[in-house]
């Protein structure tokens, strides 16, 4: 840990398998429970922390099993480690080798991002990915993070779509969402509309035929 200046390392197994984590808190009670300590601790040592303290190998000191992340959840890292109470963390892919470490200071590196890299990121997966290549209505800008939309779309849907896109450029710390859609293309709500009805259908008056060969019908005997 002293060499590469690092507050823990991942214990690995056969085939870069990620079994546990070692910190230099784990090594803490190797000092804290010295022979020498034996009679001012007395009965209230702490059990595991006289494990850690006899521990020889990494096996027996690290925290196992591990706090890990996903190469596609790095998003999540940040909430991980506060939730978890740790410095850093091993990425880990689907069979459990290990691809990496993610540290605080790499989060925050993140946020760090050039405005400028962020806008042509926004513009590639954000406004051409949605509105083509060449918008003519369409602007934006970056400012220490903060992403402007602005301009008139061709639907309405795609408004909330394009900000959600643009929330999850990485270094994007607010979304400013000032995107309208042209007046022939807004979503109206239908209006209730009175179901039409078809006329009803008169009936003929019987022609005098007709009233003939009914009263002919009808004609006593």
């Amino acid at each position: 840990m002293r060499e590469w200046r690092v507050s823990a390392l991942p214990v690995l197994e056969d085939v870069e398998h990620v079994v546990g984590v070692v910190s230099l808190a784990d090594l803490l009670p190797k000092e804290e429970y010295s022979d020498r300590d034996v009679v001012r601790y007395g009965q209230t040592w702490d059990l595991d922390e006289v494990r850690k303290a006899d521990a020889v190998t990494a096996g027996e000191l690290m925290n196992a099993p591990p706090v890990t992340v996903a190469p596609d959840a790095l998003a999540h890292a940040a909430r991980i480690m506060a939730r978890n109470r740790v410095k850093r963390l091993p990425v880990v892919g689907r069979d459990g080798t290990l691809k990496g470490i993610v540290s605080r200071s790499d989060l925050l590196k993140v946020f760090l991002r050039d405005d400028k890299d962020i806008a042509e990121e926004v513009r590639r997966e954000v406004v051409v990915r949605l509105f083509g290549t060449y918008p003519r209505a369409l602007r934006g800008e970056v400012h220490d993070g903060v992403v402007t939309l602005v301009g008139r779309v061709h639907s309405t849907a795609l408004i909330p779509l394009a900000a959600r896109l643009a929330r999850a450029v990485a270094g994007v710390a607010d979304v400013q969402c000032a995107l309208t859609a042209h007046p022939a293309t807004r979503t109206s709500t239908p209006t209730s509309r009175t179901p039409t009805r078809f006329p009803r259908r008169e009936a003929e008056p019987p022609t005098r035929d007709r009233r003939r060969r009914r009263w002919h019908g009808n004609r006593p005997r």
